[in-house]
């Protein structure tokens, strides 16, 4: 593997904080302002880079352009009559589906001060998602997969099918290069849902921004693809062997003191938010 000294993923440490068992009590709102959190510490060199792993159940997170749907109310409606919680992140994208079969992954890195270049923040995750694949590397394909929920020029695909989307947020000296890996689970149901969403919060009408025609078979997991039996354990498991190539320590962590409070500050505004969409919607 190469592990150039210019790769972002080198890293003298790499903190680790492991979310992915907490269950269905761990809210998606909790996690973007977990991040909000840490983008600010190592920003301020207050904690070395930090990789972080989280699962939500039965979410569907929206991104801020989901929320001028005209019909919003509607689509709401019908991700709830599936069993899904809705909430919507503070940053762009569109609507992605979290569940327990979706391992999220979270690199937050410091912004030097030349700045990372957008693309080399998605550069290192797709990097790492690759050595994490280990033999199926060479397999993964990164670029926009039409027909696919949020799609992006950095879609992660095997053989024209998606299994990961990349996002990234900036925020205080720190990026947060997000990830969310579809692991197991049938990609064409998440699919799916996120069309009758949109058919739902549209109904045909046109509008300003286009909003992505859901085509589910573009979307699939990586036991589907590769025929294995990947777990949320087994995919943490070989993403901190992979981080141990690019490290010298791995230092596994919960939120400090202070991180604690600037979170529940962070929570606050995630909420408040959320309540702003969402009472609009009640409202209506």
């Amino acid at each position: 593997m190469d592990t150039a000294t210019n790769s972002l993923m080198v890293q003298p440490i790499w903190r680790i904080i492991d979310q992915s068992s907490l269950g269905p009590q761990f809210e998606a709102k909790q996690s973007f302002a977990i991040d909000d959190t840490l983008c600010a510490s190592v920003g301020k060199s207050e904690s070395p880079p930090t990789a972080r792993t989280w699962v939500h159940h039965d979410t569907v997170v929206l991104g801020i352009q989901d929320t001028k749907l005209p019909y919003l109310k509607d689509g709401v409606e019908y991700l709830k009559s599936k069993g899904y919680h809705v909430i919507v992140r503070n940053s762009g994208g569109l609507a992605v589906v979290l569940d327990k079969g979706v391992m999220n992954i979270s690199l937050i890195l410091p912004d030097l001060e030349k700045g990372i270049d957008i693309n080399r923040g998605y550069d290192a995750m797709v990097e790492l998602i690759k050595s994490m694949l280990k033999e199926h590397g060479d397999k993964v394909e990164a670029r926009e997969i039409t027909g696919s929920y949020c799609p992006g020029s950095y879609d992660l695909s095997i053989n024209g099918k998606k299994f990961a989307g990349i996002s990234q947020r900036r925020l205080r000296g720190g990026v947060a290069v997000q990830i969310y890996l579809c692991v197991s689970g049938s990609g064409e149901e998440r699919a799916g849902h996120i069309r009758e969403f949109y058919r739902h919060a549209l109904k045909g009408e046109q509008t300003k921004f286009t909003f992505p025609t859901i085509i589910p078979e573009t979307m699939s997991s990586l036991n589907d693809l590769l025929h294995e039996h990947f777990t949320i354990e087994t995919v943490l498991f070989e993403l901190l062997t992979s981080l141990k190539q690019y490290s010298n320590q791995l230092i596994p962590s919960s939120l400090t003191g202070d991180e604690q409070l600037l979170f529940e500050t962070n929570l606050v505004r995630m909420i408040e938010r959320n309540e702003k969409v969402f009472s609009k919607l009640a409202d209506n």
